[in-house]
């Protein structure tokens, strides 16, 4: 099952407005000039687990910061909030501070076909150039047939052929298929944010996919949402499962942050090291058995091209390029936290109840529900 979905509702959708900041026109990473965003979507199969066979509820999620995969590099950091999970390719961002390709996102177990897929892509087949592909993943065997391996390099391949700006689907759609949030179905979400102030005309966007934490602890705009709505009253999906699954709430999360603001590459890490901060406002905690993996990126330089590689290096011994001050930063900072908050609560929002392996039921948060504790509260 592929193809671009009609439009989900968001938060806005129910008047749930977070922070004090102006989201972007789409609300969106791709608000971010020239990022683009693609989804595949498997969803078939019903009932037992048959390993190799189904159910089936997951999928492959790419973000292209220059809008294709052979584009060129773009500065870059990164940071973790805790370690149990993967982001393939972080220790040359770390090294030279560039990334050279697509960021794409899948399951925990199909982290491999997807990065060779996405260094198929990158690469000229005919020339001896390297790629290290960034490719991050969450779990999804709760309701997918994980071990069944059946993402392929085709998968990514159609994603990036679906990548585009403008509006982005969010909920259970690519990566985020077969993902829980807060014991609600989750998946992918996005925001923006337009500054004004000094660093005015700069946009940062997020796009996050989320799977993790405890229904107590969710949050939405600091309002206990999690426990008005407990799991006696929408169940959690952990209810179902064998007791030895991880427990409820283990899960991970990858965020992946965008900006046209002219960064270096400490200043782009710093931006990602407060991911956490928006993660935690949602009710976060960054636990032992979570991946809360983050990477940051600036559009804000055209590099010349072949940057970061070895070969051809015409015109690459020096090259000028621009940097925003750090009287700036901390507009950045508050930037990304809300949009990461926002990206949360919009998957959370645009995702719809699934039934997976075993008939394993994720339910999605009720909107009705959702927008009568909001009020309550004065939100």
């Amino acid at each position: 099952m592929r193809g671009r979905y009609p439009p989900r509702m968001r938060a806005r959708d129910l008047g749930i407005q977070l922070g004090i900041g102006t989201p972007g026109p789409l609300n969106a990473i791709t608000d971010v000039d020239g990022v683009t965003v693609g989804h595949t979507t498997l969803i078939s199969g019903a009932g037992e687990l048959v390993v190799g066979k189904g159910p089936i509820r997951t999928g492959v999620t790419v973000v292209c910061p220059r809008g294709g995969a052979r584009r060129d590099a773009v500065f870059a950091g990164c940071h973790r909030l805790n370690g149990n999970g993967e982001l393939t390719g972080l220790e040359w961002i770390r090294e030279s501070g560039l990334l050279t390709t697509p960021v794409a996102i899948t399951n925990t177990h199909s982290v491999g076909v997807v990065r060779d897929a996405l260094v198929a892509a990158s690469i000229d087949g005919a020339d001896a150039r390297w790629s290290l592909p960034v490719v991050g993943e969450t779990f999804d065997g709760l309701l997918n047939d994980m071990n069944g391996f059946h993402v392929t390099g085709a998968h990514l391949h159609g994603a990036l052929a679906a990548a585009r700006g403008g509006p982005v689907e969010e909920g259970s759609v690519g990566g985020g298929t077969g993902m829980i949030c807060h014991e609600f179905k989750g998946g992918i979400g996005t925001a923006s944010r337009v500054l004004r102030g000094a660093a005015g005309g700069y946009t940062v966007g997020v796009l996050v996919q989320a799977n993790y934490g405890k229904r107590a602890w969710l949050r939405v705009d600091g309002v206990r949402v999690g426990e008005a709505i407990p799991t006696s009253e929408v169940p959690s999906p952990w209810d179902e499962v064998e007791r030895r699954s991880p427990k409820a709430g283990s899960g991970s999360i990858i965020v992946i942050v965008a900006t046209d603001a002219p960064l270096l590459p400490h200043q782009c890490e710093r931006l990602a090291q407060r991911a956490g901060l928006g993660i935690a406002r949602v009710g976060g905690t960054g636990g032992h058995t979570s991946g809360d993996l983050f990477i940051a990126f600036s559009t804000g330089n055209a590099l010349p091209t072949g940057a970061g590689e070895d070969f051809d290096p015409v015109g690459l011994g020096t090259y000028e390029v621009r940097v925003a001050g750090d009287i700036v930063i901390d507009e950045l900072f508050d930037a990304v936290i809300e949009a990461t908050e926002e990206a949360i609560v919009n998957a959370l929002v645009a995702a719809t109840t699934m039934v997976g392996r075993d008939n394993i039921t994720a339910y999605a948060i009720p909107h009705d529900r959702l927008a009568e504790v909001m009020r309550a509260a004065g939100r």
